[in-house]
């Protein structure tokens, strides 16, 4: 099984953000964990991160010559108001997870609406670095249960 993770803009300056809202890990430590629970699960990850829209666009439209089960992103500020990036989310034919570090539903009223999360398969929000590995989680899930 092979997933695409998308970590979206701001999240390579993790550990310099509100550590209240974001934690203590800087990105590089989250990919780690990723790679060692992809690892646990026999998974293969690609992870990429990109401040810019058009980039994370393109990345997704990529998926579209196969050769990924899945895509975890995290849109960061995107996941408000990027029509764009869920048109390259609606078209792909592969599950995708969108998950955040903090939990939205707790913040700022404008970051309570994702433009995002009903073009994918669910959303994870709230759960700091683990939001992604739950995410991983289930795609295991469904590779088991299919």
């Amino acid at each position: 099984m092979r997933i695409l993770i998308i970590h979206g803009p701001n999240l390579n300056l993790l550990g310099k953000r509100d550590k209240s809202i974001y934690g203590k890990f800087i990105l590089d430590e989250i990919n780690n964990m990723i790679q060692m629970k992809a690892n646990s699960l026999n998974m293969e990850v690609e992870i990429v991160q990109s401040n810019c829209e058009g980039e994370i666009i393109d990345i997704l439209h990529k998926t579209l010559n196969g050769g990924y089960d899945g895509v975890i992103i995290n849109p960061g500020g995107y996941t408000h108001y990027s029509i764009s990036i869920r048109d390259a989310i609606e078209v792909l034919d592969i599950p995708v997870i969108e998950v955040h570090i903090s939990n939205i539903y707790k913040r700022e009223e404008f970051r309570k609406k994702s433009v995002i999360a009903p073009v994918c398969m669910g959303q994870i929000t709230g759960f700091g670095l683990n939001s992604y590995l739950l995410a991983l989680e289930v795609f295991n899930y469904m590779r088991e249960n299919n």
